[in-house]
């Protein structure tokens, strides 16, 4: 795996976590009771994007790591998903 596909498999990765967390624990404005005039009542009252950043990064590198780890180890390779044999050619035994 090179660095490029490791730094992309490393936002993929925070990215979906992001997007999992996010909406949690989230209190609204309409729930805070304070709407600030010119948003809708569903926006957040505090988004905390610094805290939900670090919380995203600690459940992201472990994962990230893994990922690597069965990479790497040739566990799962490209040949895996590679379900019509349309990615090379065809076997030897055809």
């Amino acid at each position: 795996m090179a660095i490029t596909s490791a730094i992309v498999l490393f936002a993929v990765i925070w990215f979906l976590t992001l997007f999992i967390v996010l909406p949690l624990r989230t209190r609204t404005q309409a729930e805070a009771g304070s709407v600030v005039p010119g948003t809708p009542a569903s926006a957040p009252a505090d988004a905390g994007l610094k805290r939900t950043a670090w919380i995203v990064t600690l459940i992201t590198v472990p994962l990230w790591a893994i990922f690597c780890a069965i990479i790497l180890s040739g566990m799962i390779g490209i040949e895996d998903f590679d379900l019509f044999h349309r990615f090379g050619p065809p076997p030897l035994d055809q």
